[in-house]
């Protein structure tokens, strides 16, 4: 039997080994999750939304429990542990909140006089096979709406992160959900094919590389299943020239930095016109420099390890074969040690195109400082990429900043702001980013037969 290890990427010692789950404990567990279905579709609206605001309030009054959890097993420092478990609350609040009206029928009246209408049903067990860098809000960012809407949930978490992947299912034990409803599976990723295959499971939705994408997009696609994919993103940093750069410089640090750049949403990919360039660079690097290492579980530390070695030496083989094909480097690019998950903060410039750190995604802290002439050619930069997730856009004529958010190619602009996910706002990309919407109205709706009534 496969073992399933939780290791602590920061000082690399071992904090719990699982069993996969057997043939026999998967095929009980896919027969817990469709009986409860059976009983939770059935369940009222005002029932769901009293259980998902006692999900909150377990989040809120035990936040530092499952805080530590997240930073031991893959290694995120303890402030933003807790900021991700509170995120978690909240959108537990605003689906309890909001979800009988995202779902309620639309009526439609028909020009010759007869009527119709919309109802939104639930499909049954949705799989979700989720991610290790923020391993507690990709998992709510589905399983909530997926729970509201009166579907189950399986989540295929990250091999790394097993005890945030049992402790989210505790959140809803504590909770008082009904046995089956939400259920973590601890099995090895090449079981995943065969779960999409059974026919108790209607849909799946990833978060993760393109790689796992295809693969599972693929594997749904034979079963004719609905899936959603959100992956990789390159998302640029667009400064121009009449921007605020004190404020785009230290907010592009944090948007870098943020989960040890760890993040699809995190800045990666800094454009900059030319006039003010020198001035960013110099404010970026120092923000960037001032930033504090340390534990993980330490109050004061920005910053600790990546999640797990061999991701820190990827990182590293990206940043090599980017200055051998001519950038340079203006901070860090040191080769980290052989078996640790630290990493220096590394800032790259006069980046060629035919360099990783141009069109790949670089899945930590490095950033990519692009010089350009003017707005067409940032513009333009900035869509010359596979991915399509999110993008920052700094200027202060915002209705200048505006048109020109009509024009890039990406899921989501946020002007004078860093990109974040939010329970109000749609999220998703497009191109190799990805495809459908999780969170606000439209991710209740992604998993959902939305059916025609007409009344003849």
């Amino acid at each position: 039997m496969t073992k399933i290890k939780s290791i602590n990427p920061f000082d690399g010692n071992l904090l719990k080994e699982f069993d996969s789950l057997s043939s026999s404990d998967m095929e009980e567990k896919l027969s817990q999750s469709e009986n409860a279905f059976q009983a939770w579709k059935k369940t009222s609206m005002d029932h769901r939304s009293q259980l998902m605001k006692k999900a909150a309030k377990v989040l809120k009054e035990e936040k530092d429990y499952f805080a530590k959890i997240i930073s031991l097993e893959m290694g995120k420092v303890i402030k933003e542990s807790i900021a991700e478990v509170e995120k978690c609350a909240w959108v537990c609040e605003y689906y309890a909140e909001n979800a009988a009206d995202f779902l309620k029928a639309e009526p439609i009246n028909l020009p010759d006089g007869s009527k119709a209408k919309i109802i939104h049903q639930p499909i049954g067990a949705v799989l979700a096979v989720m991610p290790w860098n923020f391993p507690f809000w990709q998992v709510f960012r589905f399983a909530v709406p997926t729970l509201m809407a009166g579907n189950t949930g399986l989540l295929k978490h990250a091999s790394n992160v097993p005890k945030c992947s049992l402790a989210i299912e505790e959140v809803f034990i504590k909770a008082g959900f009904p046995a089956g409803v939400f259920l973590s599976l601890l099995i090895d990723s090449k079981k995943t094919t065969e779960i999409i295959s059974d026919p108790r499971v209607k849909a799946v939705t990833l978060t993760g590389s393109e790689k796992a994408g295809a693969a599972v997009a693929s594997a749904a696609g034979q079963e004719i299943k609905k899936s959603l994919l959100e992956l990789g993103g390159s998302d640029p940093f667009i400064i121009l020239e009449d921007a605020d750069v004190e404020k785009a410089s230290e907010t592009a640090a944090k948007a870098r930095m943020i989960n040890f750049g760890q993040s699809c949403i995190a800045a990666k990919r800094f454009i900059v016109v030319e006039p003010v360039y020198d001035r960013f660079l110099e404010i970026f690097t120092e923000k960037i420099k001032s930033m504090k290492f340390g534990d993980p579980l330490e109050k004061e530390s920005d910053y600790g390890s990546m999640a797990r070695p061999d991701l820190a030496e990827e990182l590293y083989e990206q940043v090599q074969k980017s200055v051998a094909s001519g950038a340079k480097i203006h901070l860090g690019g040191n080769k980290p040690e052989k078996g640790s998950a630290r990493f220096d903060p590394t800032i790259l410039t006069e980046i060629p195109k035919d360099s990783p750190a141009y069109s790949e995604e670089l899945f930590g802290p490095v950033a990519s400082v692009f010089k350009v002439k003017n707005t067409d050619e940032a513009i333009k930069l900035a869509n010359d990429s596979e991915f399509g997730l999110g993008a920052s856009l700094w200027s202060k004529d915002v209705e200048k900043a505006e048109r020109i958010a009509e024009s890039i190619e990406s899921g989501a602009v946020f002007i004078n702001s860093l990109v974040a996910s939010n329970p109000h706002l749609p999220f998703g990309g497009i191109k190799k980013s990805g495809y459908g919407r999780e969170l606000s109205r439209y991710g209740i709706l992604e998993f959902v037969n939305s059916k025609t009534v007409y009344l003849g």
